[in-house]
């Protein structure tokens, strides 16, 4: 099967729309990573480009599950070189637990937001946002009272991972992030498989929760070792 390359088409349509598309536009995509995971956080990736009609997309850019692990890593420099600013950000198992996995996402959101502002030293104009479903507004009020604002334009765009490239750049971005940390917490647990798995529920995964329990990583509000996991996916 034939996977497309991202592009910036939808960028440049969302350019078009403003003041006849005089430009240039800074765009911000962003995407999530470990939604249905077991353990570890959920991570966000927002990756900011300024967009005229004469930009080219980086090459290369495509669905971040469409990747081998190898693939993502070669990309993450010169998405780095590519982009304005990128950045991604995390919520954890425990605060997923507590305020349930759209909250979760939202504010894991909310930190790789204020990473890309920081950098960037301004608001992007419009946020590109992979779906049909806005979770940004969900995050817990009392924590992200105080970081930057999110724009006006916020577009939300169905597939956006694997046809816009500023959304798929966000994306591989946050994969990379986050297989780098459940690399790391496999150092402490090893016999989970994080590694290999990435806190998924894989076989191993699942034996080995039966057998040791879960651990501070986990997400104990979760259906850990049942074959149906009522959170995965959801949007609570």
């Amino acid at each position: 099967m034939t996977v497309l390359l991202a592009d910036l088409k939808v960028e440049k349509e969302i350019l078009a729309g403003f003041a006849g598309g005089a430009g240039p536009l800074v765009i911000a995509g962003m995407d999530e990573v470990g939604r249905g995971a077991l353990a570890g956080p959920v991570t966000v990736g927002v990756a900011a480009v300024t967009v005229s009609l004469d930009t080219e997309a980086m090459t290369g850019l495509r669905d971040s599950k469409a990747l081998s692990a190898t693939r993502r890593e070669g990309l993450e420099p010169k998405i780095v070189e590519w982009c304005d600013a990128v950045a991604a950000d995390h919520a954890s198992a425990e605060e997923i637990d507590e305020y349930g996995i759209s909250a979760g996402l939202a504010l894991a959101a909310r930190r790789s937001w204020t990473q890309l502002v920081n950098s960037l030293g301004r608001v992007p104009d419009v946020l590109l946002l992979d779906g049909r479903d806005n979770w940004l507004s969900r995050a817990p009020h009392q924590l992200v009272q105080d970081m930057p604002a999110l724009p006006h334009h916020i577009h939300l765009q169905i597939k956006a991972d694997a046809q816009c490239a500023s959304v798929a750049a966000a994306a591989i971005f946050a994969k990379v992030a986050r297989d780098r940390l459940m690399a790391e917490l496999d150092e402490q647990h090893p016999e989970f498989g994080w590694k290999k798995n990435k806190g998924y529920g894989a076989a191993v995964h699942r034996d080995a929760l039966l057998t040791y329990g879960p651990t501070s990583y986990h997400r104990r509000s979760w259906n850990l070792t049942g074959g149906h996991n009522p959170n995965q996916g959801a949007l609570l």
